[in-house]
């Protein structure tokens, strides 16, 4: 089974293969990297091989990540996309809080334009749903923003079908983004659902967080698996290591 190498994600068609920044931070995903000159190199080594999709939030680190993209990439290349995120506080390595409240998305989206120097954000996710506040208000002040011009496309982060379809009834959504490997397909049905309403699946952890695969494939052919499986599937590796990205472009390129 073979899919397209690029589609549309958000209002830019890209190649589906992305990279996702969150292991450039230091450890439990809190504070600078150990060294931040391999860190750049990293990014700007995606680009140079041809990753047109960037993953970050502002929870990574916090902040860390779209500080280095910016030193990295900026002035971003035209066909290049960074979707970032916001919706979660952090209090310490490991530690994640969601916060919903309206005035907070606002805040976060607004921080995120200044740290990545740029007038709109190409993809903006609800980094997570805060059950302690309605989704129409949360996505509703998102969309506020999109409307604004500060935001290009909405998506949502770890999220069910029904969840979704809420909020689908206060914004359009353009992608959502949730765990998917070659071993984890619990996003099944978020993919299926995905597949019959035209919006893209971001898959995060496509190779488990550096865990061992769950078979005898090597990382180049269980992201080739990934691609092939739907073509609005767009995994987004990540990795600290020039070497090991440079294996996981391999995917989709043989």
């Amino acid at each position: 089974m073979s899919s397209p190498v690029a589609a549309r994600l958000a209002e830019k068609t890209v190649r589906r293969l992305g990279f996702g920044t969150m292991r450039l931070t230091g450890p439990g995903i809190w504070g600078p990297p150990t060294n931040e000159e391999n860190a750049l190199a990293v990014l700007r080594a995606a680009v140079s091989a041809g990753v047109q999709h960037i993953d970050t939030a502002d929870a990574y680190g916090p902040h860390v990540a779209e500080e280095l993209i910016c030193k990295a990439l900026h002035p971003y290349a035209d066909d290049l996309l960074i979707a970032t995120k916001g919706g979660f506080t952090r209090h310490g390595p490991g530690r994640w809080v969601p916060c919903g409240s309206p005035a907070y998305l606002r805040q976060c989206v607004e921080l995120s334009l200044r740290r990545l120097n740029v007038e709109a954000i190409d993809l903006y996710y609800l980094h997570r749903i805060d059950p302690n506040i309605p989704i129409a208000d949360q996505v509703g002040e998102l969309d506020r923003m999109r409307v604004e011009g500060k935001i290009k496309a909405l998506g949502l982060s770890k999220v069910d079908v029904r969840q979704v379809e809420e909020a689908i009834k206060t914004a359009p959504i353009a992608a959502i983004q949730n765990a998917f490997s070659i071993s984890n397909r619990e996003a099944l049905p978020i993919i299926q659902w995905c597949e019959q309403n035209d919006t893209a699946f971001v898959a995060y952890a496509p190779l488990e967080a550096g865990k061992r695969l769950a078979s005898s494939l090597s990382t180049t052919e269980a992201l080739e698996e990934l691609l092939a499986f739907s073509p609005v599937v767009f995994p987004i590796p990540g990795t600290s290591s020039v070497q090991h990205l440079e294996e996981n472009l391999k995917a989709g390129r043989r």
